[in-house]
């Protein structure tokens, strides 16, 4: 679970994170890593401080209101958590907040940015790949067509502590009956009963699976027998980032591929591939092959710091990257 936090106005978020002194003194040398993180970050109030402070910041959630046809803010200040849950506002809700927060660091720009699978699109936001009103649109999309995926084929996800990444892996390939494609009737009734997959390297020894609820059962079971600490089953609604986000993918396909993409100003570690990427074309395929693939964040961390990135910040509601980071590279500075 996220350790919630709000934001400070603007000055005092800057002096907690000391940003002017490092850009001034060590500008030759530090590389600022811009991070955003994902589903689950989510909290009641996220946002209000800033809407209240910047008339930026409400320019951008009100014309975000204006373009989703619904009161989003009005949920992110005041919703419950039930609410807030739906993943019709809690993709928007992260992705705006994220995107605002980012917006209005004026005195910092990154030299590299990454998100955690939603956060990807947050991401390519800050580095101008990618428009911010087409992004919301985009993660809209995304929200509504992963959550007829879950509908669709009924799947969960599992938290697994203690073994390294490969090992979950091959556990879950031996396990589960991995289908190539879980579109249509016959092959789900099939093939997709049994399917579970690592689903989000999270930092050594935290990975994620993904798959059908007897799919996942198994490889829990199987996990525990091999070493794990913990396979613990998450309360999700669905099996992300696994093959049976495939109907999401295809529903997604088109809206993705109208989307204007363009070159970004810095480096876009995605989660497909763990590196840099500047192609806006590879960018954009990779974007809808998120949906079934696995978030790489351990190996894009590793790679944004083999690359020289110096000091990680966070935009977003909560702080989960921060401690993921700090688990993947103990030396690296993380503001």
């Amino acid at each position: 679970m996220s350790n919630h936090i709000f934001f400070l106005p603007l000055h005092r978020f800057c002096a907690a994170y000391n940003t002017t002194p490092h850009y001034t003194i060590l500008h030759d040398t530090i590389m600022k890593a811009f991070v955003f993180p994902g589903q689950g970050a989510q909290f009641s109030g996220m946002g209000k401080d800033l809407y209240d402070a910047y008339p930026e910041a409400r320019t951008m959630m009100q014309r975000a209101n204006e373009v989703l046809d619904f009161n989003l803010t009005e949920v992110m200040f005041e919703g419950t958590d039930e609410a807030l849950r739906q993943t019709r506002v809690t993709q928007p809700a992260i992705f705006l907040h994220s995107i605002v927060a980012a917006r209005l660091m004026t005195t910092l720009r990154p030299d590299m940015v990454a998100g955690h699978s939603l956060g990807e699109f947050s991401a390519l936001v800050a580095a101008e790949a990618l428009h911010w009103e087409d992004g919301l649109r985009l993660v809209s999309q995304r929200a509504q067509a992963m959550q007829e995926a879950c509908e669709l084929q009924p799947g969960t996800m599992a938290a697994v502590l203690g073994l390294p990444d490969d090992k979950v892996s091959e556990i879950c390939q031996i396990s589960s009956l991995s289908p190539l494609d879980c579109s249509s009737q016959s092959e789900r009734s099939l093939d997709c009963d049994n399917v579970a997959v690592a689903a989000n390297f999270n930092c050594p020894g935290q990975v994620v699976i993904s798959g059908s609820l007897s799919g996942v059962d198994a490889a829990c079971k199987a996990l525990k027998e091999a070493g794990a600490k913990r396979a613990l089953k998450l309360p999700v609604g669905g099996a992300f980032h696994s093959p049976l986000m495939q109907p999401a993918a295809e529903r997604l396909q088109a809206a993705i591929m109208n989307t204007t993409f363009r070159t970004p100003k810095c480096p876009v570690y995605q989660n497909v591939s763990a590196k840099a990427e500047m192609d806006k074309d590879v960018i954009q395929r990779q974007v809808l092959e998120q949906l079934t693939s696995p978030v790489r964040w351990t190996q894009s961390v590793q790679q944004m710091i083999a690359d020289g990135a110096t000091t990680f910040y966070e935009f977003g509601p909560g702080d989960v990257l921060k401690g993921l980071i700090r688990k993947i590279n103990a030396e690296v500075e993380v503001g």
